[in-house]
């Protein structure tokens, strides 16, 4: 086991045990208090259609979800499941961006975008997007460092410090893995026994460079397994090519093939120092922060 862990080694170390005994301690509501302001669980209001809302439970959530009177109890053990980010919790890799973003940001929220302005095509006249006013939650900046410090030390000491190692800029993050099926009662999971589709997913959320930041993103490898062996090799190339503009060109690979893979993966626009990206094979979603 992990031993006697505090907040930063249980982020490092990626200890669920330390979040089963705290999300039993706060309760389901007050969790679901304190992250849907953060836009967990509600529409981001990106300028796209057909954005879903996900999931942020709740007692309230979970009477009104079902029709049973059964079923609409809360139980002390859904509580531990949602304290790692299982259970009934479904978030958009948008959402969690955003989120990441604010973390980032010092806990100033900026709503996400794509469109910079629309255009005439008649007069060619430009009209900038009027954007939704920037909201501070104003955390203890102690609070924040604390958290920034761990994300940090993740890729560092911890689960994706391999594939951030040696890199020109500090970056911070987290990883994660979400179960694809639920397990049965004392069955083990084996993903070498499962059909790929069933397979967990591989999760990973970051900014950089950690201390004057630029971009902030989440990503999900589907049926990928662990987040530290699939989705943060992927983040690292998305930062490297974003703050150093380093392309990896496979062997063997024509200009054409090049640019098609490049543009497959993820299309980055530059518009007037304020940068927006979302990136859509892979579906990773990185955000622009600006100071």
């Amino acid at each position: 086991g992990h031993g006697t862990v505090n907040m930063y080694r249980s982020i490092v170390d990626s200890c669920n045990t330390y979040y089963y005994v705290l999300a039993n301690d706060l309760g389901v509501d007050a969790i679901h208090d304190f992250m849907k302001p953060l836009g967990f669980g509600q529409i981001t209001g990106i300028d796209l259609d057909g954005e879903r809302a996900g999931v942020l439970p709740s007692t309230d959530w979970k009477r009104k979800a079902y029709k049973n009177i059964s079923q609409q109890k809360w139980y002390a053990g859904e509580t531990i499941s949602i304290g790692i980010g299982q259970g009934y919790n479904s978030f958009t890799m948008l959402q969690l961006a955003q989120a990441t973003a604010t973390l980032a940001n010092q806990s100033i929220q900026q709503s996400p975008h794509l469109v910079v302005a629309t255009e005439d095509s008649q007069t060619n006249i430009r009209t900038p997007i009027v954007l939704k006013p920037k909201v501070d939650f104003k955390f203890k900046p102690e609070h924040v460092e604390v958290i920034k410090r761990a994300l940090i030390g993740v890729n560092i000491e911890g689960t994706s410090s391999g594939a951030f190692r040696n890199t020109p800029y500090q970056a911070a993050g987290k990883t994660g893995t979400a179960q694809a099926i639920g397990i049965k009662k004392d069955a083990k999971y084996n993903a070498s026994k499962i059909a790929e589709r069933y397979r967990d997913h591989a999760l990973y959320m970051a900014f950089a460079p950690a201390d004057k930041p630029k971009i902030a993103l989440a990503m999900i490898v589907e049926n990928a397994g662990f987040g530290a062996q699939s989705a943060a090799p992927i983040a690292r190339k998305i930062f490297d090519y974003w703050l150093v503009g380093k392309r990896e060109v496979p062997a063997n690979t024509t200009n054409n093939s090049i640019n098609n893979a490049i543009n497959n993966i993820t299309t980055v626009r530059k518009i007037n120092n304020n940068s927006t990206t979302i990136s859509d094979k892979t579906q990773s979603v990185p955000t622009g922060i600006k100071p």
